[in-house]
């Protein structure tokens, strides 16, 4: 058999003929003229090399070879109808994938987002690369991901961004140290504390700096951390003291046994805020244009109105 002259058509002529066992009637069936559909039946047994249909009690019913070639033809038509099917859900993005870059501190936030919208989009595949900044700057830079969530945005004529979401900064201390008992403290008099501090450019740390700047404050000692969650437990051990992200303490101050109390220091929170960013030259796939619709739609349902911020249409821009 030839295969390469195959097609849907006469595929598709073969079965109607075998369904009505009639050229007419599959005429008829698929707005054809009767000698149309004899021509691409004789084409069809040219193709194969083996007699496909015969004439028993008045009708054409399919030979040996037939029969054979008439499952084979529905196997292939019913598996390009779930294709046609799947390329009309992937057009809507009801299906297909997309990947998200997230600094370590967002991986505390994007599950609270991620997870309506895959109630919803049960059958697009998301998925997370984590790492420090620096790391998920490389990966904007090389277009590894669709899209990349940053508390502190890269900036380049290339960078789409959108704010979002509010990222309080605070600062905290073991539960049963002196200022957690405090109603409010200048930071001034935590000038002798230890503080535990992230990597050189991480956003929490530039913010922090900022602020350590603008009060014209040097901490006299620091010990670097390149672990949220490391700092967390450090802080609760007495190692010293930190500025976190509210989000990242948010479990670990819900439960009863925590072991930290977040200060109140004038000044704190610090202002900060996730970004949902995406590099300019990259084309968004309709799933990642979808999530950020729904995150348009959504947010305000999901997260406490104090945190509001939403940006997030301009991501979608030139798409």
């Amino acid at each position: 058999m030839n295969i390469r002259h195959l097609t849907f058509r006469l595929l598709q002529v073969y079965i109607a003929v075998v369904r009505t066992g009639s050229i007419s009637q599959a005429a008829a069936q698929l707005h054809l003229t009767q000698p149309t559909v004899s021509l691409q039946i004789k084409r069809l047994t040219e193709a194969v090399g083996e007699l496909l249909l015969e004439v028993r009690d008045g009708q054409y019913q399919p030979t040996f070879v037939g029969k054979e070639l008439y499952h084979a033809a529905l196997d292939a038509l019913m598996r390009f109808d779930d294709f046609n099917g799947f390329l009309s859900d992937a057009a809507q993005g009801a299906k297909g994938h997309f990947s998200i870059g997230v600094v370590t501190t967002a991986q505390y936030v994007l599950p609270r987002l991620l997870s309506p919208y895959a109630q919803q989009y049960p059958a697009v595949d998301v998925t997370f690369n984590i790492g420090n900044r620096s790391s998920v700057l490389q990966r904007f830079q090389n277009q590894l991901d669709d899209l990349y969530l940053f508390s502190h945005p890269p900036t380049g004529d290339h960078v789409v961004s959108g704010r979002f979401l509010r990222n309080p900064l605070v600062l905290i201390a073991p539960s049963n140290h002196w200022a957690a008992q405090k109603t409010q403290i200048d930071f001034s008099e935590l000038n002798n504390e230890r503080f535990l501090m992230r990597e050189p450019g991480s956003a929490t740390r530039m913010v922090f700096e900022t602020f350590l700047r603008e009060q014209n404050v040097q901490l006299h000692k620091t010990l670097q951390i390149e672990s949220n969650e490391v700092i967390r437990m450090s802080v609760e051990t007495g190692l010293g003291l930190a500025v976190l992200s509210e989000h990242t303490l948010a479990q670990t101050l819900t439960q009863s046994n925590a072991k930290v109390a977040i200060i109140n220091v004038r000044g704190f929170p610090l202002n900060s805020h996730w970004y949902l960013v995406r590099h300019g030259d990259r084309r968004l796939p309709i799933a990642a244009h979808n999530f950020i619709d729904f995150m348009n739609a959504h947010l305000t349902e999901w997260v406490e109105e104090k945190y509001i911020r939403n940006e997030l249409a301009v991501l979608l821009g030139n798409q």
